[in-house]
């Protein structure tokens, strides 16, 4: 197989090579004839259809698989012979008018020299959960359990009152016409934190004006920045009633039996399973840093790391669709991403190339266990693991995520180390 490979930059490539026609033929002839022992046209007995037929139905279809599945072992064989390591995905056209002919351009890992992971120096952050970190969760749980009550008495703090509003800013009223009508829990921040406390002491029907200045950069685009008049009306006022943790709340979650220290030992359990998740954030976001402070001098491939930053915008604009945002996506959008992407490229292609140089694989019984975690959040545990094996996109994303875990293992193990004990609500927090 002829094969040539030009630098067209720094990091970028071009190889043109060939297929080899006579295995072409080969595969193709083999799978017609396959497909004439097995293949159903009517008219025609089992086994007995004509080769002209079998490749008039089914000749395009067969050539284009054989010509794809060649197509991709021959570029891949080419890529092993010229030692090459690929960043990102390569693009390939065909070259010329041989059918035969083809152009792949591609970038490639850059030289990162002596990777000596000894040098750097991590700091690992240890948690445990705590009796008290327990029966917070059982006080967060209540609340979220929590039903409320019509009283007639002024509104105070936890109380959700029910509201009618208008507001007025300068010549401009919103809305235009009529009101506004909604609810919210004194205290939580749904509405601007002065509005909110201006609402205790009021009730049933009670109306009031409240003069506020909106910050610049408040979430709602026509009170930014200016002073408003909001007009408020109470319609309702009503009091939380807190459930006991008694066994009909404690089966409520799934304790079949009520059993109080069984609820409180699956909570630990929950709790146990997120801190492992959160240090082991912490931990790959403080060895991406170490990699980051002592590898950022080395160049990036310039179409992997644009690649990147349109994924981040278009995470990002996903994240504010999902809170109710109107997204508009500028086309140059991914210039405000470039040098997070940048990082991001540098962190993955370092955790590939130290996994690389030192022959780390996946550990199947690490990639199960994690599996196992994801599923065990879920109703039906089999049921998630099943569509995991069977989902070939989820699965390739599992064992790159735990594959990068074991590498950041790796890494922290071997690098200089400091231990940083940190409560399980700090160790949470991102």
């Amino acid at each position: 197989m002829q094969v040539s490979v030009e630098s067209i930059g720094n990091l970028e490539r071009r190889m043109s090579f060939s297929l080899p026609a006579e295995r072409l033929d080969t595969h193709i002839g083999g799978r017609l004839r396959e497909l004439s022992r097995t293949a159903r046209i009517k008219g025609f007995r089992p086994g007995k259809v004509p080769a002209k037929v079998i490749e008039q139905r089914y000749g395009d279809q067969v050539r284009a698989e054989a010509l794809d599945g060649l197509l991709r072992e021959t570029f891949n064989n080419a890529v092993r012979e010229q030692d090459l390591q690929l960043a990102g995905n390569p693009r390939i056209e065909k070259q010329g008018a041989g059918e035969l002919d083809f152009v792949a351009t591609f970038e490639v890992v850059p030289d990162f020299g002596d990777v000596d992971v000894t040098k750097l120096n991590v700091i690992r952050h240890t948690a445990d959960v705590a009796d008290a970190d327990i029966e917070q969760m059982v006080s967060n749980l209540r609340m979220q359990r929590r039903t409320f009550q019509a009283v007639e008495r002024p509104a105070q703090e936890g109380d959700r009152v029910g509201l009618e509003t208008w507001s007025q800013a300068g010549d401009e009223r919103m809305p235009a016409e009529g009101i506004e009508k909604g609810a919210t829990l004194i205290g939580s921040g749904v509405m601007f934190g002065e509005i909110e406390q201006a609402l205790i002491g009021l009730a049933q029907g009670d109306e009031k004006t409240v003069s506020v200045t909106f910050p610049a950069d408040w979430r709602v685009p026509q009170l930014a920045g200016k002073q408003v008049a909001v007009h408020v009306k109470v319609t309702e006022v009503a009091e939380s009633i807190v459930p006991e943790v008694d066994r009909d709340f404690i089966r409520s979650f799934g304790v079949k039996g009520g059993d109080a220290d069984q609820f409180k030992a699956d909570i630990r359990s929950n709790l146990e399973r997120e801190l492992k998740g959160a240090l082991a954030t912490r931990l790959r976001r403080e060895v991406g840093e170490q990699l980051i402070a002592a590898y950022s001098h080395v160049e990036m491939p310039p179409r992997l790391v644009e690649n990147e930053a349109r994924v981040m915008v278009q995470q990002a604009a996903e994240q504010a669709r999902r809170q109710g945002q109107q997204v508009q996506i500028p086309d140059n959008a991914h210039e405000g991403f470039a040098d997070a992407a940048r990082k991001r490229v540098l962190v993955g292609l370092l955790v590939g190339e130290v996994a690389r140089r030192n022959q780390l694989r996946l550990d199947p019984k690490r990639l199960n266990e994690t599996l196992r975690l994801i599923a065990s959040t879920y109703e039906e545990p089999e049921q998630v693991i099943e569509l995991y094996r069977n989902d070939p996109q989820l699965m390739n994303s599992l064992q790159g995520r735990v594959m990068e875990e074991q590498v950041i293992d790796w890494i922290a193990e071997r690098a200089q180390h400091t231990e940083q004990t940190l409560s399980f609500q700090e160790a949470i927090r991102n």
